[in-house]
């Protein structure tokens, strides 16, 4: 199974999984060595909590090499969708009720940030939009009820 993500994505998981292994790995190491050092094992806090902070750091590395080995990564400038609502696209919306109007990047479950306008591809409105071009309507089911907006622009960048 393949996991979408943008190049922006795959290169946040990159530089965090290089921080993972460069900085908090070696850190976590030297701390147990430290908690060692002070003898009995059996009572000491620090080295629970070191051990319990490395199984942590060992378990998001491996889970973001799993990642990115299954990313398909997107580069959403060199998409050629011919104006419809793909992953990747940024997604211009008014909504039909208040007017208000919104933008939105369709982005992979990583890289998520609804306040910086990135949505998940898995998402209410993400499912919504796809395959909607400029023009049509989405209707996105939302705990208040459905609400409708209308797609004002599909941009690849």
């Amino acid at each position: 199974m393949t996991y979408p993500i943008t190049k922006r994505g795959a290169e946040m998981l990159k530089s965090e999984l290089h921080k993972l292994k460069t900085v908090e790995r070696p850190g976590v190491i030297q701390a147990i060595a430290e908690a060692r050092a002070q003898g009995d094992l059996s009572e000491n806090a620090d080295y629970d909590a070191a051990k319990e902070r490395q199984g942590f750091i060992e378990g998001r590395i491996a889970e973001i090499e799993g990642k990115l080995s299954a990313a398909q990564v997107i580069d959403p400038s060199t998409l050629d969708a011919g104006g419809r609502v793909v992953f990747g696209s940024t997604v211009e919306l008014s909504d039909e009720d208040s007017g208000n109007e919104m933008t939105y990047q369709i982005v992979g479950e990583d890289e998520a940030d609804l306040k910086q306008g990135l949505v998940n591809i898995s998402s209410p409105i993400a499912r919504a939009l796809i395959g909607k071009e400029e023009g049509d309507t989405a209707e996105v089911q939302t705990p208040g009820g459905t609400r409708r907006f209308e797609i004002v622009a599909v941009r690849y960048v």
